[in-house]
């Protein structure tokens, strides 16, 4: 009886493991691919998949990025957090012209999709807080606002 316990306990956990380990076998082997071509020399990369996308986390370049694919496999843009000092100049000017006198910099993300560059940028303030995205034109518009629930 001990016996079948045991091989039984044995069983279930190896099935744990294995059910939980992100192993590049249970990744869509299409994004695995493509992934491979496009960023070759990436590290420390993990996957996560839903049920409408499959994004990998990896290091490239010293920098922590984020590469999105469908679920065929197809790449679908890239994306990466910033500081205010990479954006491009006319962006960080207009920002700091237009919006700084009354919000600070929470967040800014660069997403690169089909070779357009977009940059958002959070903004927060004591009561609300703003999302500005730019489509590489220059100018911030205004994305989302919300307000914050002060108790």
């Amino acid at each position: 009886m001990k016996k079948l316990i045991l091989a039984w306990a044995v069983l279930l956990i190896t099935g744990l493991t294995s059910a939980f380990a992100n192993k590049s076998g249970d990744i869509n082997q299409h994004a695995l691919a493509s992934f491979k071509n496009d960023f070759a020399t990436a590290t420390n990369v993990s996957w996560q998949e839903t049920k409408d996308f499959i994004k990998a986390t990896f290091s490239f370049n010293d920098q922590i990025m984020y590469a999105y694919y469908n679920r065929q496999g197809d790449f679908l843009g890239v994306m990466r957090h910033v500081l205010t000092s990479q954006l491009p100049l006319n962006l960080a000017l207009d920002l700091k012209k237009s919006f700084l006198s009354d919000y600070w910099v929470s967040d800014v993300i660069e997403m690169s999709v089909d070779g357009q560059t977009n940059y958002y940028v959070s903004l927060e303030n004591g009561d609300q807080t703003v999302i500005l995205k730019s489509d590489g034109d220059g100018e911030w518009r205004i994305h989302k606002t919300f307000r914050k629930n002060i108790a």
